[in-house]
């Protein structure tokens, strides 16, 4: 079994000044500059063969290059069941087309549905029963990030380890985008 996901990688440009925004939560576990990404969809534990059925079929995956830009953080959860801190995406029909297609092309490699709505963002923070008012406190503080506009080519199948330090993220393949 392999725990896969298909992503956008965010340009260093575009990562590097949400760095200096990963602090203010107690016990938050700030995902590195590198694992920043944008899913596309998170395929979970995907048995071998199924992964190479899965990579054939996100290989013939079409869409035309994106051009996005990131705007506004909001975190999943309610209360003490908070569990992440993220930077939003700003509105994009293509995106959401291309997150269509990798979800069509997860069925016909055979995978489930996904049954949550998509939506896109760039999760800055993990939580684990965190205060609440430092949740409230830390999203007011950065609700008015927006980046840059910034061209995507190419999206990817990565590979997800857990480790003692939290999630370890590998490039798989990658798929350029192309109409």
């Amino acid at each position: 079994m392999i725990r896969l996901f298909a992503a956008l990688a965010i340009p260093y440009d575009i990562a590097q000044p949400l760095v200096p925004r990963q602090s203010g939560i107690e016990g938050a576990r700030w995902r590195p500059q590198q694992s920043l990404h944008i899913t596309l969809r998170f395929f979970g534990d995907v048995q071998e063969t199924a992964a190479d059925d899965l990579d054939l079929a996100l290989e013939a995956v079409r869409s035309p290059p994106l051009t996005l830009s990131l705007g506004g953080v909001g975190f999943f959860g309610e209360g003490p069941d908070i569990h992440a801190v993220w930077a939003g995406v700003a509105e994009n029909e293509r995106l959401r087309v291309l997150a269509g297609r990798c979800e069509a092309a997860a069925r016909r490699a055979g995978l489930a549905p996904d049954k949550r709505s998509y939506r896109p963002h760039v999760t800055l923070a993990y939580l684990r029963r965190p205060d609440p008012a430092q949740v409230a406190a830390w999203v007011q503080s950065h609700a008015l990030l927006k980046s840059p506009s910034f061209e995507v080519t190419r999206f990817g199948l990565y590979s997800s380890a857990s480790t003692s330090e939290g999630s370890r993220y590998a490039l798989e393949r990658n798929y350029a985008l192309r109409g």
